[in-house]
């Protein structure tokens, strides 16, 4: 049983935390919302409840503390000041979707107080969380990788050390870069089809059979678009958060990224046209549009 501190109980980190209570480690919970942090304690006997207003003792038993945040802006108020409440050797596993350069500057604010933190970014979404089957791509020391990986297990199935701290986040951005063109991709072709008189159902069937078989094919097009439920658990607005930040990572590489500038305009713009609440499927509609 490992002592964990986890931050952050929304559509993903919800099942998480459930995952590491059932496997048996202590929690100790905190979430912006004090109803969520409320219900999981409840349904979650042993669980307690950070108080959220950086009192001594919310976190100075955790061997482990888990963020799962929106993004760097709330990671860094966050995680920052619980620094004089970790104890020295923790480790702080981040778990968010947050810019690499910034989870570099925090790594080496914690450092300084003997706190190591790692990036573990997931993939596969909330049916994957629930199932503890998220793909995990960790930056960071490989030690205290190996230390926390018996519990990176109990959340994912494939679990990958990519590179030094800021890595995962690196990697997650990018990929999720890769999917979101993949995702305009399909839906430019499934109207552009339907114009042409050919069945969106149909369409999706042979791109899938075919070289353009991609993820939006196999596990969103007739799950989530052509059916009108838009309901995939991930935001357009986070989406575009990282699309934006694997453009900028390409800027600061030296590598324009011309297409990435090109998705990250029209995730941020449809982003903006359909709202907070908008599932980053509803990219379908909006493309439909345009």
């Amino acid at each position: 049983m490992t002592q964990i501190g986890f931050i952050g109980l929304g559509m993903m980190g919800t099942p998480m935390a459930h995952l590491l209570h059932a496997a048996g480690h202590a929690l100790v919970v905190q979430d912006a919302r004090p109803e969520a942090a409320a219900l999981f304690a409840e349904a979650h006997p042993g669980t307690r409840i950070a108080s959220g207003a950086g009192a001594p003792d919310d976190y100075a038993a955790c061997d482990v503390l888990i963020t799962m945040l929106p993004n760097s802006d709330i990671v860094d108020a966050v995680v920052g000041p619980l620094a004089s409440q970790l104890k020295r050797g923790a480790v702080v596993v981040e778990m968010s979707s947050a810019d690499p350069n910034r989870t570099r500057a925090l790594a080496e604010r914690l450092a300084a107080s003997g706190i190591t933190l790692i990036d573990a970014p997931v993939s596969g979404g909330v049916k994957k969380a629930v199932a503890g089957t998220l793909a995990i791509m960790v930056g960071g020391d490989v030690p205290a990788f190996e230390r926390v990986r018996p519990v990176l297990e109990t959340l994912g199935k494939a679990i990958t050390h990519v590179g030094p701290v800021g890595a995962g986040h690196a990697l997650k951005a990018l990929n999720n870069y890769v999917s979101a063109a993949a995702l305009i991709a399909t839906a430019e072709a499934i109207h552009v089809g339907e114009a042409f008189g050919i069945a969106p159902a149909t369409i999706v069937d042979v791109i899938q059979a075919s070289t353009g078989r991609n993820n939006t094919t196999e596990n969103k097009a007739h799950q989530f678009m052509l059916n009108g439920a838009f309901n995939s658990g991930f935001s357009l607005a986070l989406q575009a958060k990282d699309v934006g930040i694997a453009a900028s990572l390409g800027r600061a590489m030296g590598l324009p990224m011309a297409l990435a500038q090109d998705v990250y305009a029209m995730t941020a713009e449809a982003s903006e046209s359909l709202g907070a609440g908008a599932d980053h499927t509803e990219l379908y509609r909006f493309v439909g549009k345009a």
